[in-house]
């Protein structure tokens, strides 16, 4: 007998089945068919290959590759086994005879039986059967029994009987069902929401359809998958919607449900991060199960049968998971639009990491039934460059390699548990092919780290925490359908807010040191017509005149000493009483101390008067410089101003920032956030900072 680990592959023009470790050569006995080949697919058990073709289905002995049987049926589209390998089906494209009926294109064979020579293989069943999906039965472990839908009701057929049928299962509306695996002949059917009523998945024992023995009901569940565990002693439901109402994804909501065989548990479980449900699946012992979930990057975390966490792994951007045939490793991996790295662990050395693999792109990924290896595969159609296959260990080391031209199908070979080597899958560490060592020479390392794009004034800085991922200690993915407390990728607080600094309002931005001003539009100036917006104009351009008038006569009385009076010629002062030449030369020192607000105000007119007089001044210099009168003398800089520029006051104000920095901290920590070891030992400095800052502020005063 060859090895055990072997697989077989579907490409544009032939199938092939390779002997993987150690040989990694073509099966000997096997002849690769060629021409139009549709599919192939191995039995359960592992025994038999089977291959169609436009012409013919063909039957093989997986070990030799010796072909066993030849069926003559044009246009079969899928192959399927039964459990133990006795039977297999073929799926025909649909099609109408000539009185305008469909025909049965759905035939059930026996794999192996003796026919008389020159007879041809006759089938023991044929049914009409529209969809391709879900096209073939269902059978019960023992195959005794098989299943199949049909409107309203599950029919089930006695698996050497196709003539009859044995029994019914009545549901009304019923759209899908799953046949559990194990001992028990039980039976899960969905029906979905209709006429005001829930969804409902229903668990019956074969042949006691009149009473359930667990029901779940819920909204929310347009289509579910039905996922039973190996011992057929508990279901998970995941259900999903066609439509998200409350707009956070395109593709619908998703939760997860499960139910026991015998109804001792019919629970929703319980996820503890927001967004869809990438993957979930069950351990080969059945005892436990492993679900990715969350927006990315998402959280993965293992749950027992009774639906209680035991472990979590580390956040990061993953959706699938598969755990390893033997039940000991599982693989976290993100493929499709993501990076198709690959994490193993070992689930019986306390969840501990194996290895990271950077695997590429693939689209097909498989452990080898020893748990030893894991297959990549990049396949077409949905990538038609860089097809090919990849063996890699589960230390992380790469094994085989082969490059394929549009390569569309593999798949290991399955072997009976019974039949498995014995030994630590880990050690020894195999001797990589050949063809693996040419690929690590081909592989090109990347110059220098890849990573999101900085300007230069942003270079050889860290990046700030609002613009981090989640799992590399960033804010947490939120989605607020539109609303305005959170930045505007979804991630973090708003880019206007600084961490430890009061809220900004919207249109509240001023200029440090100038004077407050009204936000345009504030007083409803948006909704008024250009003749209105030009007499308000006018009215503010007067009351602010008027204003100045009162200002300068007061600062002209209030002063100390008589006002200075310029009587140079086109100084702008001729025929002027001193009193106004007084108030004209303070107008102009206030706007030369505050140009911004005299814009803002719309007083043209001081301004050209601010102007004239100021290039008068240029063009005939003055023996002395003008002294500012106000009636009260100007108050020494504080060590608390805003505006001071002395090293205390700096000082000080870089103490209050690194206070609210720490608060911010700490009230992200209560919410439940991990934070980073330095951002925790920036909240152990708060009480010296405090003690620093009333220092500062004693001596100040």
């Amino acid at each position: 007998m060859a090895s055990p680990l072997q697989f077989a592959y579907r490409t544009q023009k032939v199938i092939g089945v390779t002997d993987a470790d150690p040989v990694y050569e073509p099966l000997p006995g096997f002849v690769q068919p060629e021409g139009n080949l549709r599919c192939f697919v191995y039995s359960p058990c592992g025994r038999y290959l089977a291959w169609a073709s436009n012409e013919r289905v063909c039957i093989v002995d997986a070990s030799v590759g010796y072909v066993l049987t030849n069926i003559a049926i044009p246009n079969v589209f899928e192959v399927a086994f039964s459990p133990r390998g006795s039977f297999f089906s073929t799926w025909e494209r649909p099609a109408k005879d000539e009185a305008g009926d469909a025909t049965k294109n759905l035939k059930i064979w026996r794999t192996v039986e003796d026919v008389p020579e020159g007879a041809d293989k006759q089938y023991i069943g044929q049914f009409v059967q529209k969809s391709q999906t879900g096209w073939n039965l269902q059978y019960t472990s023992d195959e005794k029994l098989c299943a199949r839908i049909v409107t309203n009701e599950v029919q089930f057929y006695n698996s050497n009987d196709f003539s009859t049928v044995w029994n019914k299962l009545r549901a009304e509306g019923v759209t899908d069902f799953a046949v559990a695996p194990g001992q028990g002949h039980d039976v899960a059917v969905f029906i979905p929401e209709r006429k005001g009523q829930p969804a409902a998945v229903k668990v019956f024992n074969v042949p006691q359809f009149t009473t359930p023995i667990s029901q779940k009901t819920f909204f929310k569940g347009d289509k579910v998958q039905l996922k039973w565990n190996s011992l057929g002693t508990s279901l998970i439901v995941l259900a999903q919607t066609d439509v998200d109402k409350s707009n956070k994804s395109y593709y619908g909501e998703t939760t997860l449900y499960l139910l026991s065989a015998n109804g001792s548990l019919d629970a929703r479980i319980t996820l503890d991060k927001d967004g869809p449900i990438h993957d979930v699946s069950w351990s080969p012992n059945g005892k436990e199960f492993g679900v990715i979930y969350g927006y990315m990057p998402a959280k993965t975390t293992i749950f027992n049968h009774r639906a209680v966490a035991t472990h979590s792994f580390p956040i990061a951007p993953r959706n699938t998971i598969i755990f390893s045939p033997t039940g000991r490793y599982t693989l976290v991996a993100g493929f499709g639009n993501l990076a198709g790295q690959i994490d193993v662990y070992d689930l019986e050395k306390d969840y501990r990491k194996v290895c990271t693999i950077e695997s590429g792109n693939p689209s097909v990924c498989q452990w080898s039934p020893d748990s030893r290896y894991i297959m990549t595969a990049t396949t077409s159609p949905r990538l038609r460059v860089d097809n090919g296959v990849k063996l890699w260990h589960v230390g992380g080391g790469i094994m085989y390699h082969e490059d394929m031209v549009e390569l569309y199908n593999v798949a290991w070979r399955p072997v009976l548990p019974e039949n498995l080597p014995c030994g630590d899958p880990l050690h020894p560490i195999p001797t990589p092919h050949s063809s693996a060592l040419a690929y690590l020479g081909t592989v090109k390392t990347p110059s220098k780290p890849v990573g999101a794009y900085r300007p230069p004034g942003a270079r050889g800085m860290s990046t700030p925490l609002h613009f981090r991922r989640e799992d590399e200690g960033g804010a947490a993915h939120v989605m607020t359908n539109g609303s305005q407390n959170i930045g505007p990728n979804g991630f973090g607080r708003q880019r206007r807010q600084v961490p430890g600094a009061e809220f900004l309002e919207a249109g509240s931005r001023t200029v440090p040191g100038a004077p407050p001003s009204e936000v345009p539009g504030a007083n409803g100036e948006e909704n008024l017509s250009k003749s209105a917006l030009k007499n308000k104009k006018k009215r503010n351009n007067k009351k602010a005149k008027e204003a100045e008038n009162k200002d300068g006569e007061k600062v002209a009385v209030g002063g100390l000493a008589p006002p200075i009076q310029d009587h140079r010629l086109n100084s702008g002062n001729e025929g002027r009483s001193p009193e106004r030449r007084g108030q004209q030369y303070n107008n102009q020192q206030r706007h030369d101390r505050s140009r911004s607000r005299n814009n803002f105000q719309g007083n043209n007119q001081g301004r050209n008067r601010s102007n004239t007089q100021r290039n008068g001044q240029n063009a005939q210099a003055t023996p002395f410089a003008p002294q500012i009168l106000t009636s009260h003398p100007p108050a020494p800089d504080s060590l608390i101003s805003p505006g001071s520029q002395n090293p205390a006051s700096k000082k000080l104000r870089s103490l209050q920032k690194k206070i609210r920095a720490i608060e911010d901290l700490e009230m992200r920590h209560a919410g439940g956030e991990k934070l980073e070891d330095t951002q925790m030992k920036k909240i152990a400095t708060k009480s010296s900072v405090v003690k620093e800052l009333e220092t500062l502020e004693k001596e100040g005063h």
